[in-house]
């Protein structure tokens, strides 16, 4: 399980030109499910991001997490970050877990989050249009396996 976070001062998300969600400050997080992944996984990677210290004291050092500074989360499912790209120029997905139980794991994911901050999102499997306003630029990978 794999998941990019990046510290915004806004973000959005749009299907078909239509305004589906949207932040505020707060961290945009875009979530790949690679196969076998399970729940824990979810768990951990929903523990990790509340408590992720990227946001800036008075001191401009990285001590706060989102839920200190009263921030919100948008969640992009991103099956795509299940891609190889080692071999030839065609990314290969085979690694990517099957949409059903990826679906399954990233709701779960976004209802821990949930209980802790409020959560937006996007559609699972729709193509949309990604928005945002990096703040820094901070970014930062994370990744689970089993």
């Amino acid at each position: 399980m794999k998941v990019v976070v990046q510290r915004v001062k806004k973000a959005s998300v749009s299907i078909d030109d239509n305004l589906y969600s949207s932040i505020g400050k707060g961290l945009l997080v875009l979530f790949g499910v690679e196969k076998g992944d399970e729940f824990e996984s979810a768990k951990w990677l929903a523990d990790k991001l509340l408590k992720l210290r990227i946001f800036e004291d008075e001191n401009d050092k990285m001590n706060f997490s989102v839920k200190d500074i009263g921030g919100e989360i948008l969640v992009v499912s991103q099956f795509t970050l299940a891609g190889d790209c080692k071999k030839g120029t065609r990314p290969s997905f085979d690694g990517a877990e099957n949409p059903k139980r990826a679906q399954i794991i990233y709701e779960d994911f976004c209802k821990l989050l949930n209980e802790s901050i409020p959560v937006k999102t996007g559609v699972f499997g729709a193509m949309m249009e990604v928005s945002l306003v990096n703040d820094g630029p901070v970014t930062f990978v994370l990744e689970k396996t089993n």
